[in-house]
């Protein structure tokens, strides 16, 4: 199973296509991606559900996985697995998202029919642990505990030099996680220790299928494989996604320094944590944070919150999450070796540019990508969309993890076939088209020129 997932350098890709299950099956059949997948197999299959629609829009085809994609797969996962095995369909969107809502823009009975037809068992899972409610300008106003995994959840500890974190020095503010409990994610994250919390239905699988929306992501560059991890943590706030402050502080949350920043970074903190402590006051934050844009400007026009390219917290995430799903052990352990099998199809037929992941602008790109590394896959994604591989942090430091490898081999040694033709190197991919990145990226992540 190590050679399959670690040491795979090969994706395909595939140019031209629209969203019609039968022609994607037939292109994802003619990877062989799927061919790992066998009858008894508990598989999990992880689309990108991030939020129901565009924050600005009503729109949501660029913003998660399409339907068609996943019917596809799910036609391919019964056929392989011939009348015996488990398939569970789930994530654990933002913790605002409406997952009835989601849910409601797939054909899940047809899932579920195929399913039932086949002699598999099927089952949709919504794995977060509570839902938001947030104000228009993304307040929290109030939580609801919600069910959860039915198969439970599991704290992994990836400790001292296990962790992309152990060479990190935060600010004075320390991490910030997902919500206004500050304290809760530091304790979680404190030098040594390394707290994340995965969903059992995840880690029980045999076979996890990474089902990635392409598009660009204000906070790491861009989202494909590697991000899409941050669905499976079933909370959140365990998650840094950057260190308060400023550069000069030893911080990422903003691009710039200065005493503007300064005041705002200290006021916003105050702020937040008044309203940890008293949900309710958390409505009187709602006109504030409309003068605090007229003050100190929209998140258009500053980097703040991390969405800047000198966010150097989220891709440690990023990479400590990828570690527990291949390592992982079901009590809570890291393996030595990889335990799981692994296959990312990435559905970058409408893909998402600019202010991703919640904003994108829609892309008409015709892409599906299909391979067995999410590194690797995510390499040439990064190259389809324009962008430099090297100045996406997730994976310029993916190939410099040596504890819990994410990938065997060199950048140099990664393979594409487009179109089912023979593989070409790397270098040799020409984007589709040049994405727009997030306006906190631009001049930072584009590929310099063509090889």
């Amino acid at each position: 199973m190590t050679e399959s997932v670690i040491s795979n350098l090969t994706c395909h890709c595939f140019t031209g296509c629209e969203y019609d299950a039968e022609k994607i099956g037939r292109l994802i059949s003619s990877t062989g991606v799927l061919s790992c997948v066998h009858p008894g197999d508990r598989v999990f299959v992880k689309p990108n559900w991030v939020q129901e629609r565009h924050l600005r829009r009503d729109e949501w085809v660029q913003m998660i996985t399409h339907p068609s994609v996943i019917t596809a797969v799910i036609d391919i996962l019964v056929e392989n697995m011939a009348g015996s095995g488990t398939i569970i369909v789930g994530d654990s969107p933002m913790t605002p998202a409406n997952f009835d809502e989601i849910v409601a823009l797939m054909p899940v009975e047809e899932w579920r029919r195929k399913c039932e037809e086949g002699g598999i068992s099927f089952s949709l899972v919504d794995m977060r642990n509570e839902r938001w409610n947030v104000s228009g300008d993304g307040i929290i106003l109030s939580s609801v505990e919600l069910p959860g995994d039915p198969s439970g959840k599991t704290l992994y500890n990836v400790e001292g030099d296990l962790s992309e974190f152990f060479t990190k020095e935060t600010s004075l503010g320390g991490y910030y996680g997902a919500s206004y409990d500050i304290e809760e994610t530091n304790r979680a994250h404190d030098g040594q220790t390394n707290l994340y919390e995965m969903g059992g239905s995840v880690m029980e699988a045999d076979i996890f299928v990474n089902l990635p929306k392409l598009k660009t992501h204000k906070k790491a560059g861009m989202t494909c494989c590697l991000k899409n991890l941050v669905g499976v943590s079933t909370n959140k706030n365990l998650l840094p996604h950057h260190t308060v402050g400023a550069p000069a502080d030893g911080g990422d949350q903003f691009a710039e320094n200065g005493m503007a920043r300064k005041a705002e970074g200290v006021l916003t903190a105050r702020a937040k944590s008044i309203a940890n402590l008293a949900r309710p006051i958390a409505r009187v934050l709602v006109p504030l944070k409309w003068i605090a844009k007229k003050v100190w400007g929209d998140n258009r026009a500053v980097a703040r919150n991390g969405s800047w390219f000198g966010n150097d917290t989220l891709w440690r995430t990023i990479l400590d999450l990828n570690k527990i799903l291949l390592y992982g052990n079901l009590d809570g352990t890291l393996s030595r070796s990889v335990r799981m099998g692994y296959v990312a199809i990435v559905d970058g037929i409408v893909a998402g540019e600019g202010e991703g992941p919640l904003e994108p602008d829609p892309v008409d790109a015709g892409v599906l990508l299909c391979g067995g590394n999410p590194v690797i896959v995510d390499m040439v994604a990064s190259r389809i969309m324009g962008f430099d591989f090297q100045k996406i942090p997730s994976l310029a430091h993916a190939f410099k993890v040596e504890r819990l490898p994410l990938v065997s081999g060199l950048p140099g040694d990664v393979m594409c076939s487009m179109d089912g033709r023979n593989p070409v190197s790397f270098n040799h991919i020409s984007p589709v088209r040049r994405f727009t990145p997030p306006s906190g990226w631009v001049g930072h992540v584009e590929l310099d020129s063509l090889d």
